[in-house]
Protein backbone atom coordinates (compact mmCIF):
# COMPACT_ATOMS: atom_id res chain seq x y z
CA UNK A 1 0.00 0.00 0.00
CA UNK A 2 1.28 3.59 -0.78
CA UNK A 3 2.82 5.14 1.78
CA UNK A 4 2.86 3.14 4.24
CA UNK A 5 6.70 2.10 5.71
CA UNK A 6 7.97 -1.35 6.18
CA UNK A 7 10.60 -2.36 8.03
CA UNK A 8 14.15 -2.83 6.48
CA UNK A 9 14.93 -6.11 5.85
CA UNK A 10 16.96 -7.54 8.73
CA UNK A 11 16.29 -4.81 10.81
CA UNK A 12 15.72 -6.07 14.70
CA UNK A 13 13.76 -4.25 17.45
CA UNK A 14 15.26 -2.24 19.23
CA UNK A 15 16.08 -4.05 22.96
CA UNK A 16 13.66 -3.74 26.01
CA UNK A 17 15.28 -1.43 28.56
CA UNK A 18 15.55 -3.33 31.87
CA UNK A 19 13.36 -1.99 34.92
CA UNK A 20 15.17 0.53 37.26
CA UNK A 21 15.82 -1.31 40.03
CA UNK A 22 14.14 1.64 42.20
CA UNK A 23 10.91 1.28 40.55
CA UNK A 24 10.40 -2.46 40.91
CA UNK A 25 7.00 -2.88 42.45
CA UNK A 26 5.52 -2.59 46.24
CA UNK A 27 7.16 -6.36 46.79
CA UNK A 28 11.04 -4.24 47.20
CA UNK A 29 9.47 -1.77 50.04
CA UNK A 30 7.18 -4.56 51.53
CA UNK A 31 10.54 -6.82 52.15
CA UNK A 32 12.45 -3.34 53.39
CA UNK A 33 9.87 -2.48 55.61
CA UNK A 34 10.08 -5.83 57.40
CA UNK A 35 13.52 -6.47 57.40
CA UNK A 36 13.62 -2.71 59.29
CA UNK A 37 10.85 -3.57 62.00
CA UNK A 38 13.25 -7.27 62.48
CA UNK A 39 16.24 -4.88 62.81
CA UNK A 40 14.28 -2.62 65.36
CA UNK A 41 12.88 -5.32 67.30
CA UNK A 42 16.18 -6.82 68.04
CA UNK A 43 17.36 -3.37 70.15
CA UNK A 44 13.81 -3.36 71.59
CA UNK A 45 16.22 -5.86 74.78
CA UNK A 46 18.92 -3.34 74.28
CA UNK A 47 17.30 0.01 75.04
CA UNK A 48 15.47 -1.31 78.12
CA UNK A 49 18.54 -2.57 79.19
CA UNK A 50 20.35 0.86 78.40
CA UNK A 51 16.91 2.44 80.00
CA UNK A 52 17.16 0.40 83.04
CA UNK A 53 21.15 0.65 83.44
CA UNK A 54 20.57 4.98 84.67
CA UNK A 55 17.94 4.21 87.23
CA UNK A 56 17.35 4.23 90.65
CA UNK A 57 16.67 0.82 92.54
CA UNK A 58 13.51 2.94 94.04
CA UNK A 59 12.98 4.58 91.08
CA UNK A 60 12.47 1.18 89.30
CA UNK A 61 10.56 -0.33 92.35
CA UNK A 62 7.93 2.45 91.96
CA UNK A 63 7.88 3.48 88.65
CA UNK A 64 8.56 -0.28 86.56
CA UNK A 65 11.31 -1.17 84.02
CA UNK A 66 8.80 1.22 81.46
CA UNK A 67 9.58 4.30 82.63
CA UNK A 68 11.89 6.96 82.11
CA UNK A 69 14.52 7.35 84.79
CA UNK A 70 13.98 10.38 86.66
CA UNK A 71 17.24 11.04 87.52
CA UNK A 72 20.24 10.09 86.21
CA UNK A 73 21.68 7.44 88.50
CA UNK A 74 24.90 5.82 88.40
CA UNK A 75 25.66 4.21 90.85
CA UNK A 76 24.88 0.94 89.97
CA UNK A 77 27.64 1.09 87.11
CA UNK A 78 30.00 2.14 90.23
CA UNK A 79 28.17 -0.94 92.59
CA UNK A 80 28.70 -3.51 89.68
CA UNK A 81 32.32 -2.62 88.63
CA UNK A 82 33.67 -2.58 92.70
CA UNK A 83 31.49 -5.91 93.38
CA UNK A 84 32.90 -8.26 90.81
CA UNK A 85 36.04 -7.12 90.24
CA UNK A 86 35.39 -6.15 86.67
CA UNK A 87 38.82 -5.42 85.39
CA UNK A 88 39.70 -8.90 86.61
CA UNK A 89 36.98 -10.24 85.07
CA UNK A 90 37.44 -8.75 81.81
CA UNK A 91 41.17 -10.00 81.80
CA UNK A 92 39.58 -13.33 82.54
CA UNK A 93 37.25 -13.14 78.91
CA UNK A 94 39.87 -12.04 76.90
CA UNK A 95 42.69 -14.71 78.12
CA UNK A 96 40.39 -17.46 77.60
CA UNK A 97 38.48 -16.34 74.43
CA UNK A 98 41.56 -15.09 72.65
CA UNK A 99 42.99 -18.26 73.56
CA UNK A 100 40.64 -21.00 72.30
CA UNK A 101 39.78 -18.36 68.92
CA UNK A 102 43.70 -18.95 68.42
CA UNK A 103 44.47 -22.75 69.61
CA UNK A 104 41.22 -24.06 67.63
CA UNK A 105 41.38 -22.51 64.56
CA UNK A 106 45.59 -23.91 64.24
CA UNK A 107 43.54 -27.39 65.58
CA UNK A 108 41.04 -27.27 62.88
CA UNK A 109 43.21 -26.07 60.41
CA UNK A 110 45.90 -29.29 60.97
CA UNK A 111 42.70 -31.58 61.09
CA UNK A 112 41.23 -30.50 57.89
CA UNK A 113 44.31 -30.44 56.50
CA UNK A 114 45.09 -33.81 56.73
CA UNK A 115 41.29 -34.67 56.40
CA UNK A 116 40.52 -32.57 52.99
CA UNK A 117 44.07 -33.27 51.17
CA UNK A 118 46.05 -36.16 52.82
CA UNK A 119 45.28 -39.58 52.72
CA UNK A 120 43.08 -40.26 55.31
CA UNK A 121 41.23 -43.93 55.08
CA UNK A 122 37.33 -43.61 56.52
CA UNK A 123 37.75 -40.09 55.53
CA UNK A 124 33.98 -39.32 55.50
CA UNK A 125 32.77 -41.33 58.65
CA UNK A 126 35.71 -39.05 60.79
CA UNK A 127 34.10 -35.78 59.47
CA UNK A 128 30.48 -36.74 60.52
CA UNK A 129 32.03 -37.70 63.59
CA UNK A 130 32.88 -34.14 63.74
CA UNK A 131 29.61 -33.20 63.04
CA UNK A 132 27.68 -35.67 65.54
CA UNK A 133 29.91 -33.75 68.12
CA UNK A 134 28.79 -30.76 67.43
CA UNK A 135 25.53 -31.83 67.98
CA UNK A 136 25.97 -32.89 71.55
CA UNK A 137 24.51 -30.43 73.77
CA UNK A 138 26.93 -29.31 76.66
CA UNK A 139 24.76 -30.37 79.75
CA UNK A 140 25.69 -33.89 78.55
CA UNK A 141 29.59 -33.16 78.78
CA UNK A 142 29.43 -31.46 82.38
CA UNK A 143 30.23 -34.66 84.64
CA UNK A 144 32.26 -36.17 82.53
CA UNK A 145 34.30 -32.53 82.45
CA UNK A 146 34.32 -32.59 85.64
CA UNK A 147 35.92 -35.37 86.78
CA UNK A 148 38.69 -34.92 83.82
CA UNK A 149 39.55 -31.21 85.11
CA UNK A 150 39.69 -32.99 88.80
CA UNK A 151 41.89 -36.12 87.85
CA UNK A 152 44.45 -33.75 86.02
CA UNK A 153 44.23 -31.09 88.76
CA UNK A 154 43.28 -28.68 86.43
CA UNK A 155 39.41 -27.76 88.49
CA UNK A 156 39.01 -24.43 88.71
CA UNK A 157 42.04 -22.87 86.31
CA UNK A 158 41.59 -20.85 83.05
CA UNK A 159 43.60 -23.47 81.26
CA UNK A 160 40.84 -25.82 81.92
CA UNK A 161 38.37 -23.96 80.32
CA UNK A 162 40.12 -23.27 77.44
CA UNK A 163 41.27 -26.49 76.93
CA UNK A 164 37.78 -27.41 76.73
CA UNK A 165 36.34 -25.15 74.76
CA UNK A 166 39.39 -25.49 71.68
CA UNK A 167 38.07 -28.90 71.66
CA UNK A 168 34.78 -27.87 71.34
CA UNK A 169 34.98 -24.97 68.73
CA UNK A 170 37.89 -27.19 66.80
CA UNK A 171 35.08 -29.95 66.09
CA UNK A 172 33.13 -27.22 64.07
CA UNK A 173 36.36 -25.74 62.40
CA UNK A 174 37.65 -29.03 61.43
CA UNK A 175 34.01 -29.68 59.84
CA UNK A 176 33.95 -26.74 58.15
CA UNK A 177 37.64 -26.85 57.06
CA UNK A 178 37.37 -30.26 55.86
CA UNK A 179 34.86 -29.41 53.95
CA UNK A 180 36.39 -26.49 51.97
CA UNK A 181 39.64 -28.40 51.29
CA UNK A 182 37.76 -31.30 50.01
CA UNK A 183 37.81 -29.40 46.75
CA UNK A 184 40.92 -27.43 46.89
CA UNK A 185 42.67 -27.52 43.44
CA UNK A 186 44.36 -30.61 43.14
CA UNK A 187 46.80 -28.57 40.13
CA UNK A 188 47.87 -26.48 43.10
CA UNK A 189 48.82 -28.89 44.96
CA UNK A 190 50.94 -31.26 42.13
CA UNK A 191 52.74 -27.88 41.58
CA UNK A 192 53.87 -27.24 44.55
CA UNK A 193 55.19 -31.00 45.01
CA UNK A 194 56.46 -30.90 42.00
CA UNK A 195 58.79 -27.76 42.98
CA UNK A 196 59.77 -29.62 45.82
CA UNK A 197 57.84 -28.76 48.36
CA UNK A 198 57.01 -30.48 51.34
CA UNK A 199 53.27 -30.83 53.13
CA UNK A 200 54.59 -28.67 55.93
CA UNK A 201 55.73 -26.39 53.18
CA UNK A 202 52.51 -26.90 50.84
CA UNK A 203 50.29 -26.31 53.87
CA UNK A 204 52.10 -22.63 54.93
CA UNK A 205 52.63 -21.60 51.63
CA UNK A 206 49.77 -22.36 49.30
CA UNK A 207 46.40 -23.57 51.45
CA UNK A 208 47.00 -21.53 54.00
CA UNK A 209 46.87 -18.42 52.04
CA UNK A 210 43.69 -19.31 50.18
CA UNK A 211 41.86 -20.29 53.65
CA UNK A 212 43.02 -16.88 55.25
CA UNK A 213 39.82 -14.89 55.16
CA UNK A 214 37.72 -18.22 55.93
CA UNK A 215 40.53 -18.86 58.95
CA UNK A 216 39.85 -14.80 59.97
CA UNK A 217 36.01 -15.29 60.13
CA UNK A 218 36.57 -18.72 62.36
CA UNK A 219 38.56 -16.40 64.55
CA UNK A 220 36.27 -13.97 65.01
CA UNK A 221 32.87 -16.62 66.05
CA UNK A 222 34.70 -18.57 67.67
CA UNK A 223 35.62 -15.57 70.21
CA UNK A 224 32.36 -14.06 70.65
CA UNK A 225 30.98 -17.68 71.10
CA UNK A 226 33.46 -18.53 73.88
CA UNK A 227 32.92 -15.20 75.63
CA UNK A 228 29.41 -16.16 75.49
CA UNK A 229 29.79 -19.09 77.43
CA UNK A 230 28.09 -19.70 80.69
CA UNK A 231 27.38 -22.92 81.43
CA UNK A 232 30.83 -25.16 81.73
CA UNK A 233 32.58 -21.98 83.11
CA UNK A 234 30.40 -21.08 85.91
CA UNK A 235 30.42 -25.13 86.89
CA UNK A 236 34.79 -25.36 85.88
CA UNK A 237 35.74 -21.75 87.96
CA UNK A 238 34.25 -21.26 91.36
CA UNK A 239 36.77 -18.56 92.14
CA UNK A 240 36.69 -15.16 91.76
CA UNK A 241 40.11 -14.78 90.60
CA UNK A 242 39.32 -17.35 87.57
CA UNK A 243 35.54 -16.49 86.65
CA UNK A 244 34.44 -14.41 83.23
CA UNK A 245 31.87 -11.60 82.83
CA UNK A 246 29.14 -14.11 82.20
CA UNK A 247 29.89 -15.54 85.81
CA UNK A 248 30.18 -12.97 87.59
CA UNK A 249 26.62 -11.39 86.40
CA UNK A 250 24.82 -14.35 87.38
CA UNK A 251 26.79 -13.48 90.65
CA UNK A 252 24.24 -10.99 91.21
CA UNK A 253 21.29 -12.76 91.70
CA UNK A 254 20.39 -14.11 94.69
CA UNK A 255 18.07 -17.07 95.66
CA UNK A 256 15.35 -14.15 96.73
CA UNK A 257 16.31 -10.83 96.18
CA UNK A 258 17.82 -9.16 92.38
CA UNK A 259 18.91 -5.48 92.28
CA UNK A 260 17.63 -5.21 88.37
CA UNK A 261 19.59 -1.33 87.76
CA UNK A 262 22.88 -3.22 88.73
CA UNK A 263 22.32 -6.38 86.68
CA UNK A 264 21.19 -3.87 83.54
CA UNK A 265 23.99 -1.84 84.40
CA UNK A 266 26.51 -4.64 84.86
CA UNK A 267 24.80 -6.21 81.36
CA UNK A 268 25.77 -2.75 79.51
CA UNK A 269 28.98 -2.47 80.73
CA UNK A 270 30.22 -6.39 80.08
CA UNK A 271 28.56 -5.76 76.66
CA UNK A 272 31.16 -3.06 75.42
CA UNK A 273 34.01 -4.90 74.95
CA UNK A 274 32.36 -7.52 72.81
CA UNK A 275 30.67 -4.62 70.48
CA UNK A 276 33.95 -2.79 70.28
CA UNK A 277 35.66 -5.96 69.43
CA UNK A 278 33.15 -6.92 66.55
CA UNK A 279 33.29 -3.17 65.30
CA UNK A 280 36.85 -3.64 65.01
CA UNK A 281 36.77 -6.64 62.63
CA UNK A 282 33.36 -6.32 61.31
CA UNK A 283 35.43 -5.87 57.86
CA UNK A 284 37.29 -8.82 58.50
CA UNK A 285 33.76 -10.73 58.67
CA UNK A 286 32.65 -9.02 55.68
CA UNK A 287 36.11 -9.73 53.81
CA UNK A 288 36.03 -13.46 54.72
CA UNK A 289 32.34 -14.01 52.94
CA UNK A 290 32.76 -11.93 50.49
CA UNK A 291 35.96 -14.41 49.32
CA UNK A 292 33.64 -17.40 50.33
CA UNK A 293 30.83 -16.55 47.79
CA UNK A 294 33.27 -15.44 45.49
CA UNK A 295 34.91 -18.68 45.65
Amino acid sequence: MAGTLTPAAGATRPARRAPDRHHRGATRWVVLVLVTAAALATLVPFAFMLLNAFKSPGDYSTNGPLSWPSEFYTKGLQTYWEQVDFPLKLWNSILISGSVAVLAVLVSLLNAYALGVGRVRGRLWIIGLFLLANMIPQESLIYPLYHFAKGAGLYNTRLAVIIIFTVIQSAFGTYLLASVLGTFPRTLLEAAALDGAGKWRILWRVVLPNLRPTLSVLLVFFFIWTWNEFLIPLVMLIDNQTQTIPVALASLQGDRLMDAPTTNAGALISLVPAILFFLIFQRTLARGITAGAEK
